[in-house]
């Protein structure tokens, strides 16, 4: 039996396919960071894009989301890790030099398993649509999952 793709290819080496295959659907990336202007720090919150489909925490219109959310980030190779990411991401933890995790669905096969886990943002994040711009530093976190 052959190795999965994500243990043979680079990030840069993997088509876009492939590439697509590695989000585990935690949705976490689609939450919003606030910078405190002063320190340059980047705040996480759970306050989510109104784009995020927060029962599934996948995007409900992922190919046009650039174009309706201009300010959305593509995670990509070259970027990964410099973007604010949970340490549980499948493209930093690959850019990292780390396996996928069990719960994975490329690991388990089932696309639910990130959400039994409790690894995803399904659970606990808001819309941005439910809360007044001004009050999303009300909204700051830490994640603390290794």
């Amino acid at each position: 039996m052959n190795a999965p793709f994500w243990k043979t290819k680079s990030l840069t080496e993997m088509s876009e396919a492939e590439w697509e295959a590695l989000c585990d659907g935690c949705g976490k990336c689609c939450l919003h960071k606030l910078q405190d202007e002063e320190t340059g720090r980047v705040h996480l919150t759970v306050i989510a894009c109104r784009l995020l489909d927060l029962s599934a925490c996948r995007c409900s219109a992922y190919t046009e989301r650039s174009t309706l959310v201009p300010e959305c980030v593509r995670v990509r190779p070259e970027n990964v890790l410099t973007l604010a990411l949970p340490s549980t991401c499948g493209y930093r933890r690959l850019a990292e030099g780390r396996d996928l995790p069990s719960w994975h669905p490329l690991v388990s096969g089932d696309r639910n398993s990130v959400h039994v886990a409790g690894k995803s943002a399904h659970a606990w994040a808001v819309s941005e649509s439910e809360v007044d711009e001004e009050d999303f530093e009300d909204f700051v976190v830490a994640w603390t999952e290794a």
